[in-house]
């Protein structure tokens, strides 16, 4: 299987590099800056499950149609920012018009009718993952801590794709938790009802977990935030176990723990993350939504994944948890 992966960040470089470092046939899309590190000092991974120096083929935007040409892509996996989608498609467009299929692994699920409609729902994947990480400024990804997990299947239910069963075979030889999904489109939901709770939450708060819950009501709050997330979940016909819920609450009442949401570093103020006007901006504006999506109980689902929602409306605030950065918990 040869591999394009989109972006060399947190995610997607921790992903790519334990695939090259197994010798899986990988190939980075990246921009010049990156580009300029991969090739002075390599991919590096700097995790307590095992650290990563090696040497990747990468490419440029501009260069691919020519790569393409040359050597065409089985799989494009996507691990751009949800606002970064629309530079994203057309970036990878090369090589997905040259039939490659894509695996999205962005948080939320408004991205799905977009890909559909410019690549043809038959070449998307559902996929997600978990990982908390970050890039230095000097472009080491620093791998905070345990899970770097990814998820993905056929959004038909076909457990026996081809393609899928590929992933899951690379995935294996680099040693990569995965879990290739019989029901991709509850994967998905379990992840954003509690991805979507952690957000509100500690974005609201300005706060890590462990002082939300250590405050008077704060366990309550938290404990409300995600409900109103099951019960949007259930309204689109994806319930969540009592099981992942459990699992899901023993994250979101930790005691002590310093997890917040990535959406909160970056209104932090990150480092590299960006010009400070554009997250003074993005935080006024994170604010508002968040606040109001809060109150309405509200994320929007989309098409994407198989079923509707039965009785919700949209709103602004909708949108604040598609854009979510990945760089905290993802």
């Amino acid at each position: 299987m040869r591999i394009l992966m989109l972006g060399a960040g947190g995610t997607g470089g921790y992903f790519g590099g334990r695939l090259a470092q197994a010798g899986v046939d990988l190939t980075f899309l990246v921009r010049k800056r990156r580009a300029k590190q991969l090739r002075e000092g390599g991919l590096q991974i700097r995790s307590s499950l095992g650290d990563v120096d090696v040497s990747v083929a990468y490419v440029l935007a501009s260069d691919l149609p020519a790569t393409v040409a040359a050597a065409p892509f089985d799989q494009v996996i996507l691990s751009c920012k949800a606002y970064d989608l629309d530079s994203a498609m057309h970036a990878i467009a090369p090589a997905m018009d040259a039939g490659a299929s894509l695996l999205p692994i962005l948080n939320g699920l408004r991205h799905y009718p977009l890909l559909d409609a410019r690549f043809g729902a038959g070449h998307v994947l559902g996929g997600l993952c978990f990982i908390s990480a970050t890039l230095s400024q000097a472009g080491e990804i620093l791998h905070l801590a345990p899970p770097a997990s990814i998820t993905f299947g056929e959004r038909d239910g076909d457990a026996r794709s081809p393609r899928t069963l590929a992933l899951a075979g690379a995935f294996s030889c680099a040693g990569v938790e995965h879990v290739h999904a019989p029901r991709i489109a509850q994967a998905a939901w379990i992840k954003y009802s509690f991805l979507t709770a952690l957000a509100a939450g500690t974005c609201l708060m300005r706060s890590a977990v462990g002082p939300i819950v250590a405050s008077e009501g704060g366990e309550a709050f938290m404990r409300a935030l995600y409900q109103e997330c099951l019960t949007v979940s259930a309204a689109a016909g994806e319930p969540i176990s009592g099981d992942e819920q459990g699992r899901a609450l023993s994250v979101l009442l930790a005691a002590g723990s310093p997890i917040k949401a990535s959406m909160l570093r970056d209104l932090e103020g990150s480092p590299g993350r960006g010009a400070a006007d554009r997250g003074r901006h993005a935080a006024s504006r994170a604010r508002r939504e968040t606040a109001r999506a809060v109150a309405w109980g509200g994320v929007v689902p989309s098409a994407g994944l198989r079923r509707q929602p039965r009785v919700l409306k949209s709103h602004a605030g909708a949108a604040v948890f598609d854009r979510q950065r990945t760089q905290d918990i993802r």
